[in-house]
């Protein structure tokens, strides 16, 4: 009796044993379908990615100095205060542009594009103002579906018009806005990056960005 029990609990653990290399198992076995899977989906949208068209939509916040220039085509369109901070500024040896670029995305796959990643150079009048990377999960969505991808510019015109005189600069910065905020001097060189497993996948060169589809 007594080698029959300590059998019996030794088949009992042996059992156990076996239904947890079982689970065990099973769980790994998921786990690698659901990760290869997830794997597939980005090598997925960064194909895609290669099939999408941008454009440069608009121009927003445009901001010389702190001072809203949005709709300002002269220094003499602005109040003495603002313009009294302008000259300020541009004395100051640094004379500061900010606005929100806003790229849209045109997606012509049946299922979804993305970046986890953009290196970008900016361009205004074809002169290079700056360059920088924006680390933001960007998607996509299928079948001609648009995607907004608002930029955070920030340049120092005095830096990036090095030689110009002090009213060149100003008229540089007054009207980047353009007609209905369409900011068509601009351009933006774009390499968008997606992590796939891990490992970043980087589109290979730059991407002219216009305003226009298809003008790259």
């Amino acid at each position: 009796m007594e080698w029959f029990l300590i059998n019996n609990n030794h088949n009992t653990d042996s059992k156990l044993m076996r239904s947890t290399k079982k689970l065990l198992l099973a769980s790994i076995t998921f786990l690698i379908f659901f990760t290869s899977c997830d794997v597939m989906q980005q090598v997925s949208q960064i194909n895609n990615l290669t099939k999408c068209e941008f454009r440069i939509e608009s121009v927003q916040h445009l901001n010389l100095a702190g001072i809203n220039v949005q709709n300002v085509n002269k220094i003499s369109d602005l109040n003495m205060f603002d313009a009294a901070k302008i000259a300020a500024a541009l004395s100051s040896q640094q004379f500061p542009l900010d606005f929100t670029l806003n790229i849209e995305a045109k997606n012509p796959n049946t299922t979804a594009a993305g970046m986890t990643r953009i290196d970008w150079i900016l361009f205004i009048d074809d002169i290079e103002m700056t360059r920088g990377i924006q680390d933001k999960q960007v998607t996509i969505p299928a079948n001609n579906s648009i995607a907004v991808i608002p930029m955070q510019l920030h340049v120092d015109l005095q830096k990036a018009l090095t030689g110009k005189s002090a009213d060149a600069v100003i008229n540089f910065g007054m009207n980047l806005a353009g007609n209905g905020n369409k900011p068509t001097r601009f351009t933006l060189k774009m390499k968008p990056t997606i992590t796939v497993g891990g490992i970043p996948m980087t589109y290979p060169g730059y991407l002219n960005i216009k305003t226009e589809f298809g003008a790259n």
